[in-house]
């Protein structure tokens, strides 16, 4: 159907004529009127069938000429899991609200919040956002939800395996009830349709193709291969076919690393992206990867979301995904927009599991061709020397420590001959020479250096007779605490007598000193009621 009959404006119509889009995809053909009557749309398309200009077309015609925003409200609120997404489907606003006066914005994590604060403050017609930054931006205050008109969920499915549904909640309940919600997804679980129930109100449903099925013009591919030769495989693929723009999907961001490092070992430009990348690293890669400047992009599931290439031409599968629905979102990287693309899988023989379960969500069997020269092994091999391998490593290990044991032995032989024994040494060998010893108390003796006091080498180590503490011990005097004590009579005068003083001072004298430095408890005169008061100080 031609853009033209589905009742867009003059300056839509002229936007999409500079893309040279002429016919609309069916999701295109069936959304936008559904969107501009008004209603909730449910919709399931797989991805790279336009389901973004699906929903942005008939989203800027009806804001077009509306009220005018202002303090930080909005009028529209487009909700995606990923930076990249967010980041395309403001392009895509963009684009097509080239002749409008349309004001737009997108905001998502991993860069600084002041800059979008600041592009909040005047109000927008259209916000893009990823959940955390959003609910980030309400907290302070920046974005306001009163005026919103519509809601749209992008790849929702994606948001709640991400673990975003505790966010979309939260957001939904700061919305205004009346309002248009749209809901988009390439597939569709029994999760979503449990949010769409409680989001929806009587939406029109819209599915362009079966539930979890992929694009027509991809060609699907598995080459089976040994899990140690994977890369091998994938080097040789890449530099033998001489492709460009390949996508590369890793299941974890180190493997993601550590087939960049292989790559460019082999003279093939890489890079990767995934959650772990700065969003100025993600972009700047994206950009050179879009510009042909890169021959490999390899990214992680939720990195890729968002990554649109008109024309990407393959797409490789490094790893099968745990999630079935995951292949559907990879390979829906390539034959975007009516190209053609090649999806290749690298399958190892511990992923049957995941090549089952995806064929099973396919409802087919896929193709699979063998590389000459990476022919796999039997299964039954593998899991034959994966259990043998260990044991013959630990019988291994066991004879070498038996021969080690063994050597040291025939190193000291015991004989069982008949022993020579001294009178006082130890039984010996009848050929080898018998060796006295002296006691161990007489070697101890003469060996240790004298000391002081009675020593006989005679007898046994004595420093001298022990003291008899009784008669060593001083006689024990009363501790004070705190308080001096005063000599008596006769140690005083010997005192004074000793530093050449001829007398000693007066009684009267040292009790008045003493009494100077040691409280002593004194009596007050008694009063003339009979009592006394007693005062220490």
């Amino acid at each position: 159907m031609s853009f033209v009959n589905l009742g867009l404006s003059e300056a839509l119509l002229k936007a999409v004529a500079e893309q040279q889009y002429t016919e609309a995809t069916p999701i295109q053909a069936q959304a936008i009127p559904a969107i501009l009557a008004g209603g909730d749309l449910m919709a399931s398309a797989q991805t790279g069938t336009g389901k973004t200009a699906g929903f942005t077309l008939p989203l800027l015609q009806k804001l077009e000429g509306g009220e005018r925003t202002s303090n930080g409200h909005i009028r529209a609120l487009i909700l995606t899991p990923t930076r990249e997404l967010a980041a395309q489907v403001h392009d895509s606003i963009k684009t097509y609200g080239k002749f409008m006066k349309i004001r737009s914005a997108v905001v998502f994590g991993g860069v600084k919040i002041n800059p979008q604060m600041m592009i909040l403050r005047g109000g927008l017609d259209i916000l893009v956002a990823t959940p955390g930054r959003l609910l980030d931006l309400h907290q302070q205050n920046a974005v306001k939800f009163d005026k919103v008109e519509i809601l749209i969920l992008d790849e929702a499915d994606r948001m709640l395996d991400m673990g975003f549904i505790k966010d979309i909640k939260k957001v939904l309940a700061m919305l205004p009830k009346k309002r248009q919600n749209l809901l988009f997804s390439a597939t569709f679980s029994g999760e979503i349709q449990e949010l769409a129930r409680g989001l929806l109100q009587n939406p029109a449903q819209i599915s362009v193709a079966p539930m979890n099925t992929t694009a027509e013009r991809v060609t699907q591919t598995l080459h089976p291969v040994d899990k140690s030769r994977k890369t091998e495989l994938l080097s040789h693929l890449i530099s033998s076919n001489n492709w460009y723009q390949v996508l590369v999907f890793s299941r974890t961001k180190h493997g993601a690393n550590k087939l960049v490092m292989m790559l460019e070992k082999d003279g093939i430009q890489a890079a990767a992206i995934h959650g772990n990348k700065s969003q100025a690293q993600r972009t700047k890669v994206l950009h050179q990867f879009k510009n042909g400047e890169l021959q490999v992009l390899v990214a992680t599931d939720i990195a890729a979301r968002g990554i649109d290439i008109d024309q990407l031409p393959h797409v490789i599968n490094f790893d099968l995904p745990d999630v079935p629905e995951d292949y559907v979102h990879r390979i829906g990287r390539t034959a975007r927009a009516g190209s053609e693309g090649q999806a290749i899988s690298l399958v190892s023989a511990d992923q049957t599991k995941q090549l089952k379960q995806i064929e099973k969500v396919l409802k087919t069997r896929l193709l699979l061709e063998v590389v000459p020269g990476f022919e796999q092994r039997e299964r039954a091999q593998d899991e034959k020397e994966g259990i043998e391998a260990p044991r013959r490593a630990m019988a291994e290990r066991q004879a070498r420590s038996q021969s080690r044991s063994d050597n040291g032995r025939s190193a000291s032989p015991r004989t069982s001959g008949t022993s020579a024994r001294t009178s006082n040494g130890p039984a010996r060998s009848s050929g080898a020479p018998a060796r006295t010893s002296t006691p161990r108390s007489t070697e101890l003796g003469q060996q240790r250096a004298p000391q002081r006091g009675n020593f006989d080498a005679d007898k046994p180590f004595s420093r001298g007779p022990r003291r008899d503490p009784a008669a060593t011990a001083r006689p024990s005097q009363p501790r004070h605490v705190g308080i001096r004590p005063t000599p008596d009579s006769v140690d005083q005068e010997r005192l004074y007598q000793s530093r050449g003083n001829q007398a000693a001072p007066a009684a009267d004298a040292r009790t008045e000193r003493s009494d100077r430095r040691t409280p002593q408890r004194k009596a007050n005169p008694q009063r003339k009621d009979g009592t006394r008061v007693v005062s220490v100080w």
